[in-house]
């Protein structure tokens, strides 16, 4: 299936309903949910484990965050096979592969570092297959029923992930770190079993089955895929565009803790805080999502980055409780931003490089998340939390006033997505005017 159909859509808004009818969407959303709730689990019992097992924060650390940063190396290495291999025998086996190394760390008594060592290189090969599913659904889903799938992706992730945080504490105390690591191991394999049973065997162009092509080495074909991809202006503006409010947002959630602590609020309030961002991005994806049309929504994505960071600039003044849960609400309702950038970052892409580059999308934003609670974390230390998180907005803004500077006509005519036209598709974008 080809986005050639995608001009006939035009302003059309899709429903909820209507891409909930595509079954392939269907069975890559529901397994997507519960591999996300799976890796909730796991990450954080594997934190506890290795705390209870050395009683270093350090480690403990370094275990909740070990399979964020290799994402990105395993997708300039290993890339290019999103689009080189069948995505079903792709996507069974990066679950079988992640139900294996969860079995591995709860059951063999390995050193911590080997432990480490194990999830790092599962992490390694996560963009790949994640790569070739939201290919999948690229290619099942036309016009806006894409940007509508996307938002229901992200309301279920937050959701599953709130959802898995909540049983990793439960399933922990009833029945022991190991064991727990065993249940997202379980889920991890449902996950696998049902691609295998369910969806179809798909050629790597979603089309019947066939060959994988191309003769290069995967490696070479990676590290030059994701090259034509970062030289390509629009493509990397649209990345840095999705990249980079998500991070300076994540790092100023990572200080949630340290605030509330300094703050001196009642015990647990730091739960409620840490809550309101998923809240409000599920809230503001359901509202974007539903309720607009496809330009209104490329037409609000400055406004809603804006939102996004703003509020957090109202923590220099740290307010308490009840005005800190308003703030991060506002805040979470501007995620849904990113709706307004499905289409064109779409549009942008060759046909034949769509895998690599939604797996170098997530990659790149969950490795700045990484690195962004770091960076504030070590602003914080001179000008405390609250300037910290006030910090971070006022970053958001500012990528606000930058995307404002290049940010595309909402719905141009799209290029066909050949290899040889992507460029000139790209160009095409970059010289429009923003939008006002």
């Amino acid at each position: 299936m080809t986005r050639a159909a995608e001009p006939a859509q035009g302003n059309h808004r899709a429903t909820y309903r209507e891409v909930l009818a595509e079954p392939r969407f269907r069975l890559l959303f529901s397994t997507r949910a519960v591999a996300i709730t799976a890796d909730a689990l796991r990450i954080t019992t594997f934190s506890v484990l290795v705390f209870s097992t050395t009683g270093s924060p350090l480690l403990s650390a370094v275990a909740f965050g070990i399979g964020f940063i290799p994402q990105l190396f395993g997708t300039m290495l290993l890339g290019s096979l999103a689009d080189r291999l069948p995505p079903r025998a792709l996507i069974t086996g990066g679950y079988a592969l992640t139900c294996a190394a969860a079995l591995l760390t709860a059951f063999v008594r390995m050193p911590i570092a080997a432990s480490l060592g194990v999830v790092a290189l599962v992490s390694l090969a996560t963009p790949v297959f994640q790569g070739a599913s939201s290919r999948l659904v690229a290619q099942s889903l036309e016009g806006d029923a894409y940007v509508l799938g996307r938002s229901l992706n992200n309301i279920a992730g937050a959701g599953a992930q709130l959802f898995g945080l909540a049983l990793g504490g439960g399933v922990v105390a009833a029945l022991g770190p190991r064991r727990a690591l065993a249940v997202s191991a379980v889920l991890y394999l449902g996950c696998a079993l049902a691609v295998r049973i369910r969806l179809p065997r798909l050629h790597p162009g979603g089309g019947a089955t066939g060959s994988a092509g191309g003769d290069s080495g995967a490696v070479r074909a990676s590290l030059h895929g994701a090259g034509m991809l970062l030289r390509g202006r629009t493509v990397r503006r649209l990345m840095l565009a999705q990249w980079l409010p998500v991070a300076f947002v994540a790092g100023a959630e990572g200080l949630i803790v340290a605030y509330a602590g300094e703050r001196h609020f009642a015990p647990g309030w730091y739960a409620v805080l840490m809550g309101c961002l998923p809240v409000g991005m599920l809230v503001g994806d359901l509202l974007v999502g539903r309720l607009l049309r496809p330009r209104a929504r490329e037409r609000l994505v400055v406004p809603l980055v804006a939102l996004a960071g703003l509020p957090l600039m109202g923590f220099a003044a740290e307010p308490g409780v009840g005005v800190s849960s308003g703030l991060l609400l506002l805040s979470g309702l501007g995620y849904a931003y990113g709706l307004g950038l499905q289409r064109p970052f779409l549009d942008a892409l060759p046909q034949d490089g769509q895998g690599q580059a939604f797996g170098l999308l997530g990659s790149g934003s969950m490795t700045l998340q990484g690195v962004g609670p770091v960076c504030l974390g070590s602003a914080a230390a001179g000008m405390g939390t609250g300037g910290a998180i006030a910090l971070a907005g006022g970053a958001v803004a500012l990528t606000a006033g930058w995307i404002l500077t290049w940010h595309p006509s909402p719905s141009p005519v799209p290029v066909p997505n050949d290899s040889a036209g992507s460029e000139n598709s790209m160009e095409q974008h970059a010289c429009s005017p923003p939008a006002r």
